[in-house]
């Protein structure tokens, strides 16, 4: 008979690139034999994998760390909150570990520390592309870990250290196994994923990466591109059919006088200029970006000329956060603070005014066909997914009324028939579901 086999828990907290870590110390564990549990109590051990971007993730991270230790003992800490110890500790002194981004391995030896090891018979042998904690039909793929940028209000080189890339053999390595496990769509994530290669030897650029990952024949979809010359050949990749016409490129203002406190590039001009250029290389491509209200030192006329940026350049997502202290950050040496409820009122006035384009955007699709990939099909039939321009989580949905036939991972082709300021409605064409997942 099998001796008992530890139970792990973990919770995942914060952006794409943190869900990839968990993925892989869940593929870690379970390679070692340890048993994965959803419910606290049945673990022997929980793990929090922590966000410490902005104050209200790290608030999030530690309501979570509470949570987790009034139904479990044995709470390790790890990922960006981790590289503040002090602070996890200040509030909760009875974890029992805490670790910064990066420590996967030293995570695994707490956890053999903390609950043994499992029984020899318990190991597992597993796929390259691991555990997915993502539905089955999509995956990210973190191309490099790290950033080499300084902007002044973002502490990830502190937490995550500098720019590294992976392998090119590697990340094809991973993205085979993902296909070969019927993932349709490969998101492409890193802190800047036009940066990729920059620091091996020889240098690989991103775009050479994608080129090779196309011979897979899968949706690739590309996030957090800063506006570079790899930018623009990205997008020539996007007018070639081999990447997702989809550009996620977080410009965060348009008044180059707050980009130059951000210790950002670009300006107003600038970036219209870029998205025209984007736009004329490829006319289809969806562009999705975040902007920062609030930011120490925005007057009344810089907040106006961003207003003015989201009225001429149209895009077609946007995401905007009320600027936040950051511990660490050399942003919070600043002057000029702006009250806090003038960063939120501000937010919302960019976003009301980026709805009214979305919905305008939106409602020209209406009458189009278009190729969605499904996400989840409920009881009553109605089917919800997204199109080439629509990332998982962070955009609106494709919802098809009859698509009780359909399960997650089909791509189908599908008529636009109604739209709102953020989700489209469409109908089945008849006898098209291109790719079944049976």
């Amino acid at each position: 008979m099998m001796s008992k086999i530890p139970a792990v828990g973990i919770v995942s907290l914060g952006c794409a690139k943190n869900l990839v870590d968990s993925e892989r110390l869940t593929s870690a564990l379970v390679a070692r034999g340890y048993r994965m549990e959803a419910d606290y109590a049945a673990c022997d051990a929980v793990i929090v994998n922590t966000c410490g971007f902005i104050n209200q993730a790290v608030e999030e991270s530690l309501e979570a760390i509470g949570e987790a230790l009034a139904h479990n003992g044995r709470i390790i800490v790890m990922g960006c909150l981790g590289a503040k110890p002090e602070t996890v500790k200040a509030a909760y002194p009875q974890v029992a570990a805490v670790f910064g981004p990066g420590r996967r391995a030293a995570v695994l030896r707490e956890i053999a520390k903390l609950i043994g090891t499992p029984p020899q018979e318990a190991v597992q042998s597993l796929p390259a592309s691991g555990i997915l904690l993502t539905p089955p039909h999509y995956a990210y793929l973190k191309i490099a870990e790290g950033c080499r940028h300084h902007c002044t209000f973002c502490i990830i080189p502190k937490l995550r250290g500098p720019l590294r890339s992976r392998r090119l053999e590697d990340i094809l390595r991973e993205a085979t196994a993902l296909k070969a496990q019927r993932v349709r769509e490969l998101l492409i994530i890193a802190q800047d994923s036009s940066d990729y290669g920059l620091d091996l030897t020889p240098k690989v650029s991103t775009s050479a990466l994608l080129r090779e990952l196309a011979q897979l024949k899968l949706w690739l979809r590309v996030h957090y591109v800063y506006p570079s010359p790899e930018a623009d050949r990205i997008v020539e990749l996007m007018a070639e059919g081999l990447v997702l016409p989809y550009l996620d490129v977080p410009l965060q203002h348009a008044a180059p006088s707050v980009l130059k406190r951000m210790k950002r590039p670009g300006s107003f001009d600038k970036s219209l200029q870029l998205i025209e250029k984007w736009r004329a290389i490829c006319p289809d491509i969806a562009l999705r970006s975040t902007f920062i209200t609030g930011f120490p030192g925005e007057s009344d006329e810089e907040f106006a000329e961003l207003l003015q940026f989201i009225r001429e350049a149209k895009l077609d997502r946007v995401g905007c956060f009320p600027y936040s202290d950051v511990d660490g950050a050399t942003a919070n040496e600043l002057p000029g603070a702006v009250p806090l409820e003038v960063r939120e009122v501000r937010a919302q006035q960019l976003m009301a005014l980026q709805s009214e384009i979305s919905y305008e955007k939106l409602k020209q699709r209406i009458g189009t066909t278009c190729d969605v990939i499904i996400d989840a099909v409920s009881d009553d039939g109605q089917a919800v997914g997204r199109s080439k321009y629509e990332a998982p989580d962070v955009d609106g949905v494709v919802v098809i009324d009859d698509g009780a036939a359909l399960r997650p991972g089909d791509i189908v082709k599908a008529v636009i028939t109604a739209a709102d300021e953020h989700d489209l409605a469409a109908t089945l064409v008849p006898q098209d579901i291109r790719f079944k997942i049976r």
